[in-house]
């Protein structure tokens, strides 16, 4: 019954305990059901001592960081008269995180999710990946797409608003239009590297040849790490944080006011826009998270299963209070 208790607490601090009398009341069996649950969850290990550690650690994290979904309601009496604006990381987020990145493939109930939530609120993907990587994955038309963290973002352009040229970033705007006739706004604020970018690409081989190579361009380039991939980078500041306040600010979502913005990430990367909501001192950073980690994050969600979860919630609440969103 330790095991029971331990799942007690877990599911207590995750807000999801209305079901725990039916699992205490038969002991034996669902003792066994609680702790295959809990180690394919990751809460628990296999040494008792260590999984005593890691599960407290975790419920007194979680109750730093509560779930985002026993939290949905509080969450949702905030946006009131408000609009919600979604951003979403996509590996480790929509995905699962896996060896090939080539197969980090979203599910079909994910993808109808992230649809079903683009209806009724703006949504952007803000990735480490190119943004056309990233399209390819979803390929959902009414979403924005910032790729390469925010290096490379396009999305339906905002019928009401122009772009003159006339600063360092309005510069960086490009109209496009697609077979269809659709308007798209691109923005590339290092669109200046592209060139030594392609003329190079050495780096992308092992990491000693990586920093051999960026070594002959110490004001162009810099490297950084995130989960499982090392990233080289125009040396620009730009980060998720800057992708997350350009999106904001940039593709029509202006009046910051009356928005209430939900991130939801799970790597180091999107600690940049978790704190640019903590510095504007509304929304909800999400982190998604199956261990204690340091983070700038509000709530949090276990793994991209809660994630579709929180999307689905998401999605049928802007569906029953007519919230469709109309990009003007």
């Amino acid at each position: 019954m330790v095991v029971v208790g331990i799942a007690a607490k877990i599911y207590e601090a995750m807000g999801i305990q209305s079901w725990l009398p039916n699992i205490i009341s038969n002991s034996e069996s669902m003792s066994k059901t609680i702790h295959d649950h809990t180690m394919d969850r990751g809460y628990i290990s296999t040494s008792p001592v260590e999984s005593s550690i890691v599960d407290e650690n975790y419920i007194s994290w979680l109750k730093e960081h509560p779930s985002a979904i026993s939290s949905f309601q509080r969450i949702i009496n905030t946006s009131k008269g408000k609009q919600i604006v979604v951003f979403l990381d996509y590996d480790g987020t929509l995905s699962p995180i896996v060896c090939d990145p080539n197969r980090a493939f979203m599910s079909d109930q994910m993808r109808a999710a992230v649809r079903e939530v683009s209806k009724h609120f703006p949504t952007a993907i803000i990735s480490g990946r190119s943004r056309e990587k990233v399209y390819n994955f979803v390929k959902l038309n009414d979403v924005y797409y910032s790729g390469s963290h925010g290096m490379d973002t396009m999305g339906p352009a905002p019928k009401n608003k122009s772009y003159d040229h006339h600063d360092n970033v309005d510069r960086y705007h490009y109209k496009t239009i697609d077979e269809e006739g659709n308007e798209f706004i691109t923005f590339q604020p290092a669109k200046d590297f592209l060139p030594a970018i392609e003329k190079d690409e050495e780096y992308e081989t092992l990491e000693e040849q990586v920093e051999s190579v960026l070594v002959n361009y110490p004001d162009q380039f810099h490297m950084t790490r995130g989960k499982k991939v090392m990233e080289i980078r125009p040396s620009i500041e730009w980060n998720k944080g800057h992708a997350l306040e350009y999106l904001l600010h940039n593709l029509g979502f202006d009046n910051s006011r009356n928005l209430l913005p939900i991130y939801i990430g799970d790597d180091r990367t999107d600690e940049d826009a978790f704190k640019v909501l903590r510095e504007r001192g509304d929304g909800f950073p999400i982190v998604v998270a199956s261990k204690p980690r340091d983070t700038m994050a509000f709530h949090s969600l276990h793994d991209p299963s809660e994630v579709l979860s929180f999307l689905i919630r998401l999605g049928r609440w802007g569906f029953d209070n007519n919230a469709d969103f109309v990009l003007t």
